[in-house]
């Protein structure tokens, strides 16, 4: 990696950084909730992605979005190894 790349670990995110990502907006096509969810999934640890359920639930949106293969993202999470705590955290959403 080079040296202006350095991977950050540890990184604190505030709750401005973590409701950004309410924001973002698929590119190709996606069901926008899904891919917010996806992109959440991807970029935060489980503790910053619980917060992010808790903003992306009380905006009414829908916890159960399908991506373009027919698959939410718990069924994504539930077959990772380290997906357990997601997948608790999705549930307790009300994903199903």
């Amino acid at each position: 990696m080079r040296k202006d790349k350095e991977k950050v670990l540890d990184e604190v995110w505030t709750e401005d950084h973590v409701k950004s990502f309410l924001d973002v907006r698929p590119h190709d096509g996606s069901d926008e909730n899904f891919y917010i969810l996806l992109k959440a999934y991807q970029s935060m640890r489980a503790t910053d992605f619980e917060l992010f359920v808790g903003f992306f639930s009380n905006e009414n949106r829908d916890i159960n979005a399908t991506g373009k293969d027919g698959r939410t993202l718990l069924d994504i999470v539930s077959t990772h190894r380290h997906g357990t705590e997601y997948a608790g955290i999705l549930k307790t959403a009300g994903a199903g």
